[in-house]
């Protein structure tokens, strides 16, 4: 069971699946060197994306200031976002 917790500002509909979500890379500094202070080895790289895209086959429900979204489907989402 998963279940995310999700403004409905980030939903795109116009996207056919996750897997089309373009990923902000943010700097490698931002978890090697939080607040400017050496967090990691000096040699350590790092991965830092701002967001990740949960597979829709893991995700029990959705939950939005708008409603709880179960069995998640477009059209289920679709018809929470609009009401």
């Amino acid at each position: 069971m998963a279940f995310v917790a999700a403004p409905s500002s980030s939903f795109d509909l116009s996207l056919p699946t996750g897997a089309t979500i373009p990923i902000e890379q943010r700097a490698a500094e931002e978890v090697l060197r939080p607040l400017g202070v050496q967090a990691a080895p000096a040699a350590a790289e790092a991965f830092n994306p701002a967001f990740d895209v949960t597979p829709a086959e893991w995700i029990t429900a959705i939950i939005t200031e708008r409603g709880i979204i179960q069995d998640v489907s477009p059209d289920t989402v679709a018809a929470v976002l609009a009401g």
